[in-house]
C-alpha cells in the first residue's frame, strides 16, 4: 500500500493565531481535505490550553483530536515512534510536540521562547529536504521577538524571516518571494528593503535570477508550459524613456530581451500604474514587480486574508499564510483561517504535480 506524504504546518509563534486557525480547520473538518497527512509543529501543552480557551470563547464547539509524538531532531526518532505507534486516521492531525522553555501566554510574547519556534523551522527544513513531508506550510511568525532573543540566520546575520531563513538553510543563492490569490500571482526582485536601498538592488543579475526563477516554478510547481509573464519598470511610466529614469533601458529590459529572444512569454518594463489593470492581469499568469510596496499592497487589495505567501527557488515546497500573528486575537476568538487552508489547498496541489509515493509503515 502507498499513501501520500505528509503536509507539515509550522504554527510559528506560540503567543499569536498560528494555533489558533490551525485548531479551527481541524475542528471543521477541512484538514482532511488533503488525503494526505497533516503534522504540524507546536508545543503540546500549548496547544491544548489554546484549544480550551478557544472552547471557553465559543470558537469551538469541542477540542479536535490529535495525535501526539515528541520530536528529537538530533536522533530523528520521533519518525521511528510515529511507524510504532500508527497514524490514527479519527485524529485531526498529529502533533510534533517542541516544548517552550515558559508557559505560553495568549497574546503575550515571551523572547525565551523563540528558540522553540526557530526550532519548528530547523525542523520544518529537515523533513521536507529529505522529502519525508510533501510541503511545509508556515503559520505567523513575530520576526522582533527571534531579533530580541537574538536568533540568527544560519550565516550569522539577523534573523529576517522564513524566507531568507529557508534560502540559507538549503544553500540557494537566490529564492523568490511569490504571493497568490485568485486574482493574480506577483513576484518580487527585492524583498525587505528600505526604499533608498532599492535602485542599487536593481541588477541585472538580481533580475535575471529572478526571471528564471519564477520561469522555472511556474511551469514545474504550477504546471504551466509557456507562462505568461508581465514586469514592471522601476521607476513611474518605466522611466519615460529615460527622463525618470535610466534602470530600465540599461539594466531591466536588456535583460528581458534575453529571455524573449529564447522563446519565453514575457514583457518588457511596464508601467506599474497600467500593468495592474484587468486588460493586462486578463492576459497574464505571473507579475514580477521590482520591489515589495510596488506589487503586494494591489495583490492584497483583492483579497486580502485569502492571499498565499509562497517561496519559489527552494529544493521543496514552502507556502504561508499572508498575515501576522493577530497578537489581539490569540486564544480570544475573531482569527481567520482563510489564509491557512488557502496556503495548504496551494501546498497540496504543488505536492500532487510533484507526488512521491512513500510505503506505509
Amino acid at each position: 500500500m502507498q499513501k501520500k506524504q505528509p503536509l507539515l504546518i509550522t504554527t510559528g509563534e506560540p503567543a499569536g493565531i498560528g494555533m489558533d486557525i490551525v485548531l479551527i480547520l481541524a475542528a471543521e473538518n477541512k484538514l482532511q481535505d488533503f488525503a494526505r497527512p497533516v503534522w504540524v509543529t507546536a508545543d503540546a501543552k500549548a496547544m491544548q490550553t489554546r484549544a480550551d480557551e478557544l472552547m471557553a470563547a465559543g470558537v469551538l464547539k469541542s477540542c479536535p483530536p490529535w495525535q501526539t509524538v515528541d520530536v528529537n531532531i538530533e536522533a530523528n526518532n520521533f519518525l521511528k515512534h510515529l511507524s510504532q505507534q500508527g497514524a490514527d486516521d479519527n485524529n485531526a492531525f498529529i502533533l510534533l510536540n517542541i516544548s517552550c522553555v515558559a508557559p505560553v501566554t495568549s497574546g503575550l510574547i515571551n523572547i525565551s521562547n523563540s528558540a522553540m519556534v526557530a526550532k519548528q523551522l530547523e525542523i520544518a527544513h529537515k523533513l521536507a529536504n529529505d522529502k519525508t513531508v510533501a510541503a511545509i506550510v508556515t503559520g505567523p511568525l513575530q520576526k522582533s521577538a527571534l531579533i530580541e532573543a537574538g536568533i540568527k540566520l544560519p550565516d550569522g546575520t539577523m534573523f529576517s524571516g522564513h524566507t531568507e531563513f529557508f534560502m540559507q538553510q538549503s544553500g540557494c543563492e537566490k529564492v523568490v518571494m511569490m504571493l497568490a490569490n485568485q486574482v493574480m500571482k506577483v513576484a518580487l526582485v527585492t524583498t525587505h528593503l528600505a526604499l533608498k536601498d532599492i535602485p542599487a538592488a536593481i541588477t541585472a543579475d538580481n533580475v535575471r535570477q529572478t526571471v528564471q526563477i519564477v520561469v522555472d516554478d511556474m511551469r514545474e510547481k504550477f504546471g504551466l508550459a509557456q507562462p505568461r509573464i508581465l514586469v514592471c519598470g522601476l521607476n513611474p511610466h518605466a522611466g519615460e524613456g529615460g527622463h525618470l529614469g535610466t534602470e530600465e533601458i540599461e539594466i531591466i529590459n536588456p535583460v528581458l530581451q534575453e529571455f524573449i529572444s529564447a522563446g519565453v512569454d514575457i514583457s518588457e518594463a511596464m508601467p506599474a500604474d497600467t500593468l495592474f489593470t484587468s486588460r493586462h492581469l486578463s492576459n497574464c499568469d505571473a507579475v514580477i514587480a521590482m520591489y515589495h510596496d510596488q506589487g503586494l499592497p494591489v495583490l492584497k487589495s483583492h483579497g486580502f486574508g485569502d492571499t498565499v505567501n509562497l517561496t519559489l527557488g527552494l529544493p521543496y515546497i514552502r507556502t504561508s499564510v499572508d498575515h501576522g500573528t493577530a497578537l489581539d486575537l490569540a486564544g480570544r476568538g475573531g482569527a481567520s483561517a482563510t489564509s491557512l487552508y488557502q496556503a495548504l489547498i496551494m501546498a497540496n496541489e504543488m505536492a500532487d504535480r510533484s507526488i512521491v509515493d512513500i510505503p506505509l509503515a
